[in-house]
């Protein structure tokens, strides 16, 4: 797990940058930490094999062939592209123990991650990741 308050970014701007690069959806979820509504992502049901990246930055985060139906509400993946690409912040809001997902590269928000829930893939692992965060980059 990482300590935010002191995690150095290789992309740091100040809010006022962040707001005048993304919509206001994509700045309370990727700067503040917000959640998109369920089933409203652009991505939730979208099968093209591709690349995810992050919305803020344009880090590689996950591949299509690690996306599964989840039936959450949210894109889901198996796994991230590479660990070096997320990072794991400990989450108490809400009142329960979770596992925040950030992107490594920018700080941006991306999700949770939740293990041992029983669906049937490699990891055992379901990144739970808001569309708003996301940018696909079809295969070509």
């Amino acid at each position: 797990m990482t300590d935010s308050s002191t995690r150095q970014y290789a992309v740091q701007k100040t809010d006022d940058q962040w707001r005048a690069e993304l919509s206001p959806a994509e700045f309370q979820v990727l700067r503040k930490a917000g959640t998109e509504r369920p089933f409203t992502g652009e991505y939730t049901d979208t099968k093209t094999v591709g690349v995810y990246k992050c919305r803020a930055c344009d880090a590689e985060l996950f591949r299509s062939e690690s996306k599964f139906d989840s039936h959450c509400g949210w894109p889901s993946f198996f796994a991230p592209l590479a660990e070096d690409r997320v990072e794991y912040i400990e989450d108490h809001d809400l009142g329960m123990k979770r596992v925040e997902v950030r992107c490594a590269n920018c700080g941006g928000h991306l999700g949770h991650v939740f293990e041992g829930e029983g669906y049937g893939t490699p990891t055992d692992l379901r990144y739970c990741i808001n569309s708003v965060s996301l940018a696909l980059t079809p295969a070509e």
